[in-house]
């Protein structure tokens, strides 16, 4: 596929409000029928299977001092006096204790990582004890992976030690735009210099793998001032790459608006994501898809290229198989065939840890129809290929006979280059790749009942 190939033709009629899929069924249908009592009972449930399953961690750190205008995700702006987080590590302790008295301390956690806000406005030792008490309460594999989401802004050598003695490989940073206009648009002033010095200290005390964010259609880009910003991303050279449509949704986030005034119309938005598309490409980087490269001797890479790729809330992983924890206000997580959220207000979280152990208030239970259609969905957006037979004997279903529906759906999607349909399989084309989200979309049942409501960004 070249990025040529993808027109604004296609643009115009594929670019509609879709789900991102981390979950199916998506988050707007969860039910707030799920309290801690409950979500108790789904952890023991869960301990208590004939083989159960190893886990994987997440931890929301929800704090910033500052707030990015583009940001959609649930944090708490302090400003630059700091205090919360103390006590937010004791609700934090009281969280961890809780769950481990019930899914039990010897399960191998083969997955962990930590997330925001930004995790590095806590302080080194603040971190090494909460890396600390989650050794003591869980058992981490000797081959897991152990990752952070960090802020350069805010990044220290000494918070990257502390990692490194916790046993972290992996760094995950936002940069979003390095052009100097569009950092002090979003409210993110954010050097070159100290990312590159930051990755580079990173490297040096062992991090095996270094992702970047990046985004595209953020106020003042154009094609060629987003170009300028690869070309110092290519100097840093991570391994893995997010490349992020901006996600407006001002009627969730209200602080968006500020942007709206300046963002790029849809030729110049996707004359930018064309560019990175092919410059990255050019130097190397697979397009795995949903936004992210990798270079191709990456897992993430082999895990699409052997159709061992999954994904989850935190996107794609190589982990397969777990029940994920998430702790922390607003964490969500998925235990058995349950998904599961902690309350998204710092105060009623704490309050609720600190009466009854857990936070849960909402989630779903996934009916059978749930587990056949994530399954269809997962192997879309992860290897771009359903193969009908795998499906039928996991399910005993017939393929075409029950997903009817949605073949005819997909078929002006055939004619359009992105899809291919045969008696054996799902296809998606090279540039059907770029179009995974509206491929899953027919599949998808709960769709209808959002119809009316704008609940989700735009697919690219």
């Amino acid at each position: 596929m070249r990025p040529a190939d993808v027109s604004l033709d296609l643009l115009r009629r594929y670019n509609v409000q879709g789900p991102r899929y981390t979950s199916y069924p998506t988050a707007p249908v969860w039910k707030e029928t799920y309290g801690p009592a409950a979500y108790g009972d789904i952890l023991a449930a869960s301990a208590a299977a004939a083989t159960p399953a190893p886990l994987s961690l997440y931890f929301h750190l929800p704090f910033c001092e500052r707030l990015c205008y583009f940001c959609g995700c649930t944090v708490v702006i302090t400003g630059s006096k700091h205090g919360l987080e103390h006590p937010y590590f004791d609700v934090l302790a009281r969280e961890i204790d809780w769950v481990a008295e019930r899914v039990g301390e010897e399960r191998p956690v083969i997955q962990l990582h930590w997330g925001g806000g930004t995790p590095t406005y806590f302080p080194p030792d603040l971190l090494e004890a909460l890396g600390g008490r989650i050794r003591e309460r869980f058992r981490l594999a000797p081959d897991a992976e152990i990752g952070v989401e960090v802020d350069p802004r805010v990044t220290t050598r000494e918070h990257l030690e502390a990692f490194a003695r916790l046993g972290f490989n992996r760094l995950s940073m936002g940069v979003q735009d390095f052009d100097p206009k569009v950092q002090k648009a979003i409210n993110r002033i954010q050097p070159y210099a100290a990312t590159r010095r930051l990755v580079e200290e990173a490297r040096g005390l062992g991090f095996t793998s270094i992702n970047m964010d990046l985004i595209f259609g953020l106020p003042y880009q154009t094609p060629d001032s987003f170009s300028a910003t690869i070309d110092r991303v290519l100097e840093i050279a991570p391994d893995r790459l997010a490349v992020y449509s901006y996600a407006n949704v001002p009627w969730m986030k209200k602080h968006q608006h500020v942007l709206e005034p300046h963002l790029p119309d849809e030729p110049t938005k996707f004359g930018i994501f064309r560019t990175a598309l092919e410059r990255f490409s050019d130097a190397g980087y697979e397009y795995i898809g949903m936004d992210h490269f990798a270079r191709p001797d990456d897992e993430l890479a082999r895990a699409r290229a052997d159709r061992t790729l999954h994904r989850n809330f935190q996107g794609y992983t190589t982990k397969a198989g777990t029940d994920l924890i998430g702790f922390g206000m607003s964490a969500i997580g998925s235990v058995g065939p349950h998904y599961v959220q902690n309350r998204r207000e710092l105060p009623a979280y704490s309050a609720s840890v600190r009466d009854s152990g857990g936070a849960t208030f909402r989630g779903a239970r996934l009916t059978e129809d749930d587990e056949l259609r994530r399954t269809v969905i997962e192997n879309l957006l992860c290897h771009g290929v359903v193969v009908k037979k795998e499906i039928e004997e996991r399910f005993g279903i017939d393929f075409d006979a029950t997903f009817s529906p949605a073949l005819e759906r997909l078929a002006p999607m055939v004619a359009d280059g992105l899809v291919e349909l045969s008696r054996t399989e799902v296809r998606a084309t090279a540039l059907g790749r770029v179009f995974l989200r509206n491929l899953a979309m027919p599949f998808d049942a709960y769709l209808d009942a959002t119809a009316d409501k704008p609940v989700f960004s735009r697919t690219l």
